[in-house]
Order: C-alpha cells, then sequence, then structure tokens
C-alpha cells in the first residue's frame, strides 16, 4: 500500500514534511527531509516569486532528491471597508503596546499565485501541494502535461471526492488535530473539524488515489495508526517544525517544546481562517472581538504586529501555530527525525500481535 506514494513521488519512505509556511519550511529543511529519503516540502504560501525561484536554486543545491512546493490556492472573499476598518482600530490597541507607529490604511490585497505557479513549472519542481481549495482544469491540465505530481488537501470527504475529480494525483487527508491553517474549501469551517482516526479510513474508502494521513501525527505510533487506517503516507508539520533546520523562531519553538496537551486553541484571529495554536494573550483578547474580516485580509492586517511581536521576543502577539502532538515534539536533526521514524515504525511492525 505505501508503495503508491514512494513510487508516485519517488522518495524512499512514505513519509512527508508539511509546507509550513511563514517561515517554518525553509530550503535546509525540505532538502534535509528529502536526502533522508522522505518528501521535503517548501512553505512558499507567502513568498513572492522571486524568493520562491531562490529558495528552489537553494534546495537544488543541497540536495538531488525529489522535494516539494506547497501553495496557496486563491480564495473567493468579500472586502468590506467598513469591517477593516473597525478592525484596524482594533489592532491599534495592541500595536501601541510594542510601540508601533500608527498604521496607513489598507490598501487591499493581491495573490501571487500565478506568478508562484510559473516559477514552480519553470524550476521543474517534480511534486507541488495546494491547500485552501482546489484547483481547476487549467492549472491541473498544465501541470499534467509538465510531468509535475500534484497534492491537495482535504478536511471532508466531498472535499477528497471533489479533488480526485479535479485530477488530483494523491490527497492530503488533514484532521483537526492538525496544526496551523485548516484547508478547508466546502462548506463551514465548524464542520469540517474531523479527528483522523475518523477522517483517514473515510477518505481511504471513497477516493481511489492514495492519501496521505495528516494531523497529529508526532512518532512511529502516529504513523503506524495512520497506515492502519488506510493512508498510504504521512505527513508531519509540527514534528518537523522543532527540528534543527526548521526556520520558525526560537521563541515558537520553545513554546512548542514546552507546551501541554491543554494549550492548543483554534483560533480565526490571527488571519481570519481557522488555525491551530498554542494559547496566548492575543488568541484570549481577541476572543471577545467579533465580525472578524475574512482571509486574506485580517492575515494582512495583523501581518505588522505578528512581525514586530517576534523581533521584541513578545510571543503573546505572535502566531504560534502547532498540533495537538505539540508535547510530544522533540529538538533534532531533521536527518534523526525521519530515521527515528522508520526504525520505530518497524520494531512497531513486528511486534503486532495477530488475533
Amino acid at each position: 500500500m505505501n508503495e503508491s506514494i514512494t513510487s508516485l513521488c519517488g522518495i524512499r519512505y512514505p513519509i512527508v514534511q508539511a509546507g509550513m509556511a511563514g517561515g517554518p519550511a525553509t530550503p535546509e529543511l525540505a532538502a534535509a527531509v528529502s536526502n533522508a529519503g522522505g518528501l521535503g516540502t517548501l512553505g512558499a504560501g507567502y513568498m513572492a516569486p522571486n524568493e520562491v525561484k531562490a529558495a528552489i536554486k537553494s534546495i537544488k543545491e543541497m540536495t538531488a532528491k525529489p522535494f516539494a512546493v506547497n501553495l496557496f490556492l486563491p480564495e473567493e472573499f468579500t472586502f468590506q471597508r467598513d469591517q477593516t476598518e473597525k478592525m484596524e482600530a482594533t489592532l491599534e490597541g495592541f500595536k501601541e503596546r510594542l510601540g508601533m507607529e500608527k498604521s496607513s490604511r489598507f490598501a487591499g490585497w493581491t495573490s501571487h499565485f500565478q506568478e508562484q505557479l510559473n516559477v514552480v513549472i519553470e524550476e521543474k519542481v517534480p511534486v507541488i501541494s495546494f491547500t485552501f481549495n482546489a484547483p481547476n482544469k487549467e492549472v491541473i491540465d498544465r501541470l499534467k502535461q509538465e510531468g509535475v505530481v500534484t497534492i491537495a488537501t482535504a478536511t471532508t470527504v466531498e472535499e477528497a471526492v471533489r479533488l480526485e475529480a479535479a485530477g488530483i494525483d494523491a490527497i492530503s487527508a488533514q484532521g483537526s488535530e492538525a496544526g496551523g491553517h485548516r484547508g478547508t474549501f466546502l462548506g463551514s469551517e465548524e464542520q469540517a473539524l474531523i479527528g483522523s482516526m475518523v477522517l483517514i479510513p473515510l477518505i481511504a474508502d471513497a477516493v481511489s488515489v492514495p492519501v496521505i494521513g495528516a494531523g497529529g501525527i508526532m512518532d512511529a505510533r502516529g504513523m503506524a495508526a495512520a497506515f492502519a487506517l488506510g493512508a498510504s503516507a504521512v505527513q508531519l508539520g509540527t514534528a518537523f517544525l522543532t527540528a534543527e533546520e526548521s526556520g520558525a523562531h526560537h521563541l515558537h519553538k520553545e513554546a512548542v517544546l514546552e507546551s501541554k496537551e491543554t494549550d492548543l486553541r483554534l483560533t480565526k484571529a490571527f488571519s481570519g481562517k481557522m488555525a491551530r495554536g498554542i494559547s496566548n494573550s492575543f488568541m484570549e483578547e481577541m476572543k471577545a472581538v467579533d465580525d472578524l474580516p475574512p482571509y486574506p485580509i485580517q492575515n494582512a492586517l495583523t501581518s505588522g504586529l505578528r512581525k514586530a511581536a517576534a523581533s521584541q521576543g513578545e510571543k503573546g502577539y505572535m502566531s504560534l501555530w502547532a498540533g495537538q502532538g505539540a508535547p510530544l515534539a522533540k529538538r533534532r536533526p531533521a536527518k534523526q527525525l525521519v530515521e527515528t521514524l522508520i526504525a520505530d515504525y518497524n520494531r512497531i511492525a513486528d511486534g503486532l500481535v495477530k488475533l
């Protein structure tokens, strides 16, 4: 079963490193995972096209193995000036605490997806993964012509079926335990909070393409469980977030390593899109604020605040994304994590008792 992903992506082990955008999924991390036999992924969702190109070139200098680039598919959203101005006023209070200057009026949002996609194709990246939507026929046809393997995120069976019909090669089944942003694109995010234990077998039964189990998988025990549930591969994000090659802020890594299972929360406060992270002051205070602008507007509005907080070492206003398995995280090189996953998984598999 697991051979479907390894042969599809040209990798040795059915282990995918999540494309954690915003800093953690660096070229160094992607190259290290790919060199160790897994599928390393560049988190390029927030990168400018020229940054994507430079990062891909950097990965190629560090590995000759297959790797992936993760991109955010554009979504429909409504920009409301009154709503945005109200949120700008709310955020000024937080910015004052950090000594930030008064912000200029929000000018709007432009997606760079098409330019990012052009770079990925031009650079002949072997695997591309998507989240936040289903790619249209034009995008899929173009990638198939170029021989690019495609992976996309589903949080429900309906989304998985839609992705298979669109021509996606493999589906990442994102359970509600997962850290960072939800990949939901059909229906409400609240209704799509399905745990991996249920979601993986439901999607595996509903589609014929390989399924990648994602959400809450931190070690070989989770890996074995995902395979037993019907996954052909596993995707780990939080486990790699604390790897030595990860570009996550040191306060972010420390927060994950020191976390308890009760510290993880779902919030829309930072970006307007539901995401899981370690609870902090900003998340708690924003619970009283309603009528949040949608993603990507809210994400753009809080961007300066988050960057200032990181530069000042104030983790109370940083987005500390992490999955529910965060307490199991360890600080180690990515290669060691992959090797440990394989060795421990083989011991688990050998020790299973037949009834």
